[in-house]
């Protein structure tokens, strides 16, 4: 079974998480929010859940286009053709990462990534859980032209642990390395919500791309982040379904056939005429607001309480999950699951919550005490 690097690098993610928290705090930055982490992380659990039951049904493909279909077999035992598979990841990813912006269906996908109007290393790991629907296809043509599929899933991940560092603003400007390397400073710009920062530097590791394809722009004021339609909510579940319920709705209003099967694939802002035309991105105003919401500091504490004991059983069971037969699995993904949707609940202040709250600490209490007889 080939390593999930992503999943054998989550001690070190929260290492680093915790000394930008420190560090920033010691700086008087508050660039960390209670809801905003937990709805961060809270969505990378869910990505991870998700890859959990379908990472081995997607790689499937690029097997089939290598065994089937491909030109050559590239000797993995060449530097060369490692550095000729870095680079092409990274060509590749480029697109699938500038297509996530243009194509509407894609942008359900990805849009999650996006939402946080923070900027810092948590809102690296929060991740779109079903991108991995299509992202696949976009890297086809490598296990056509023959590099080894084990080389792709090694260097695929490279590029996505590369990504991790460079959300943060506790870094300025690295000179020269900005016109060759995916850094800090051009990466706050991708999460921008300014007009003149949206659909810019869609770069992984590199930045070339951008500079190629003239989708680049250099970092001038510091960005204000997020979406335009803000999500105003701290929910993980609900941040990935929040678009496509969008997109599912304004097909049922529009009026014309062609229109409902275009709202999916044209760039979003993009509506029919009888449902007002494109809607361009609003400028920022001169003290924009963050969304939050005030709930007690006892609740607060309870919620990071129980989301911190929910993060290490979910890491438990991600490094654990090769031994654990599919009964096992899917009862525990489900039992994160509805725990992500309920903690999200309280954060966002909901009159159910406390209630399914009560049931939920009911039902795992019962369920550890049945496992332990």
């Amino acid at each position: 079974m080939p390593v999930n690097y992503i999943v054998l690098a989550i001690p070190v993610f929260f290492v680093l998480i915790a000394l930008e928290l420190v560090i920033t705090r010691l700086q008087e930055r508050e660039y960390y929010s209670l809801g905003d982490s937990i709805s961060d992380i809270g969505t990378g659990m869910f990505q991870q859940l998700v890859d959990v039951f379908l990472k081995t049904a997607l790689f499937a493909g690029y097997l089939f286009v290598f065994e089937r279909h491909r030109l050559t077999t590239l000797d993995d035992g060449s530097g060369a053709v490692w550095v000729a598979c870095f680079i092409g990841v990274d060509f590749l990813y480029y697109w699938f990462h500038r297509m996530s912006h243009q194509v509407n269906a894609f942008w359900a996908a990805h849009v999650v990534h996006h939402q946080s109007e923070e900027f810092n290393l948590a809102v690296a790991l929060r991740q779109g859980a079903f991108q991995g629907s299509f992202s696949w296809v976009f890297y086809l043509p490598l296990a056509w032209l023959g590099f080894p599929p084990l080389m792709f899933l090694t260097l695929s991940s490279v590029n996505t642990l590369y990504q991790f560092w460079i959300h943060t603003r506790a870094i300025g400007r690295l000179g020269p390395l900005e016109w060759v390397l995916n850094t800090p400073s051009n990466h706050r710009v991708h999460h921008g919500r300014n007009p003149k920062y949206i659909d810019r530097n869609h770069g992984g590791t590199l930045i070339v791309w951008d500079r190629l394809f003239g989708t680049y722009a250099k970092e001038e004021e510091e960005p204000v982040y997020g979406i335009t339609t803000p999500l105003a909510s701290w929910n993980p579940i609900w941040a990935n379904l929040h678009y496509w319920a969008d997109l599912f709705d304004r097909a049922r209003r529009a009026s014309r056939f062609s229109d409902k099967l275009r709202l999916f694939v044209k760039p979003p802002g993009w509506n029919p005429e009888d449902l007002g035309g494109f809607v361009a991105a609003p400028e920022i105003g001169p003290s924009p607001r963050k969304f939050d919401i005030a709930i007690p500091r006892r609740l607060q504490g309870y919620v990071l309480f129980q989301f911190t004991a929910l993060l290490l059983v979910t890491s438990v069971f991600l490094f654990n999950q090769e031994s654990l037969d599919g009964a096992w699995r899917g009862a525990m993904a489900a039992a994160i699951l509805v725990s992500l949707i309920v903690l999200g609940a309280m954060l966002d202040g909901r009159r159910w919550a406390v209630p399914a709250e009560i049931l939920r600490v009911v039902a795992v209490t019962a369920g550890t005490i049945v496992l332990m007889v």
